[in-house]
């Protein structure tokens, strides 16, 4: 592998000159690359996309001494730097900018022939980038995890949490699990978990000293927390009975965009707050939360797992993907009458 890029191409590109750092460096030393090379070039890149030293060196299995010394080989080598670090923050400089835009075909290109092997394995191997939703990790994904583990003991399950529905190939992730709303139309998505049911809920603490609402239209006497889901704004609560639809503005002094703080603060008693039934029922069964207005309960459409549209879809990729079709079912959901 050559990191060099034709002039032809340069000029195409419009931002590689024919005077680049890296092409000179690639040219003195008139050779493909050797395995530490790879190494270091594999170092630059796991720190490229984690924006961190530290959390590189985690995902490499290294210590960050030994990452530092591999990177600053590499620029040494090449004569250039290629990342700017300050004591907060990682950045790319414009020769590392050109770098990795050259390095990610290639080594998603050795990915692939890893897969194309690992396809006659009998247990797929590797690991699995995915950015999941807060609740999803909690709903779909946490139930699943020791069982997954048990069937793909091979398959490394690497999960970033976020609220916003992050870009899979900028990020470099494999996958995501998200609402369906947020997911880009050039990605494949598959449901999963089935339908998400919401429930009304609060404290008894809570109870103990406001009525509880009968209508969804008596949420405006209430104090709610306001949990939000994704980048829509939190004061809507949407309610359902039979085929009748409600949308409620309601008001309160927290909104929050974090699933464990929302729930936190209804447990607290400082308010009513909207969340899936999945996630709470061990604190409905233990009576620390009571569920309200539960013939208006609405169901969500869910989650889905989704993943970009290619011919070759990787074993572990598609190994993930079979199994969360088959292995998130949906919660039973909570009889009325015990509530009521």
């Amino acid at each position: 592998m050559n990191v060099a890029v034709s002039t032809a191409e340069a000029r195409t590109r419009g931002h590689v000159s024919r005077t680049s750092p890296i092409r000179r460096a690639s040219q003195r030393k008139g050779q493909g690359v050797r395995g530490t090379q790879f190494a270091q070039l594999t170092a630059f890149v796991a720190v490229a996309e984690h924006r961190s030293f530290t959390r590189a060196a985690e995902h490499l299995g290294l210590s960050t001494p030994s990452l530092s010394q591999a990177i600053r080989a590499l620029e040494d080598g090449f004569g250039v730097r290629l990342l700017n670090r300050t004591t907060r923050s990682v950045s790319l400089t414009e020769a590392g900018e050109e770098l990795l835009a050259h390095l990610n075909p290639v080594l998603e290109g050795v990915d692939n022939a890893i897969d194309a092997v690992n396809a006659y394995r009998d247990t797929p191997s590797g690991t699995i980038r995915l950015t999941v939703h807060p609740v999803a990790g909690a709903t779909v994904l946490a139930p699943l995890v020791a069982r997954f583990a048990a069937a793909y003991p091979a398959i490394e399950l690497e999960v970033s949490v976020d609220l916003a529905c992050r870009d899979l190939v900028g990020g470099h992730f494999d996958a995501g699990i998200h609402l369906g709303s947020s997911i880009a139309q050039d990605m494949i998505a598959v449901p999963i978990g089935g339908k998400l049911r919401v429930l009304t809920v609060a404290s008894p603490e809570y109870l103990a000293r406001h009525k509880p609402p009968a209508t969804p239209d008596d949420l405006g006497q209430h104090n709610c927390v306001r949990y939000r889901w994704d980048k829509d704004v939190a004061n809507a609560w949407r309610f359902m009975k039979g085929g009748e639809r409600a949308e409620v503005v309601v008001e309160g002094t927290l909104t929050v965009n974090d699933y464990d703080l929302a729930l936190r603060s209804a447990l607290d008693g400082i308010g009513i707050a909207q969340l899936p039934e999945a996630s709470i029922a061990t604190h409905l069964a233990e009576g620390r939360l009571v569920p309200l207005l539960l013939d208006w309960s609405p169901d969500w459409a869910g989650f889905f797992l989704f993943y970009p549209s290619r011919r070759h879809v990787p074993v572990k990729l598609r190994a993930l993907v079979d199994f969360l079709r088959k292995g998130a079912k949906p919660e039973p959901g909570i009889d009325p009458a015990v509530h009521q």
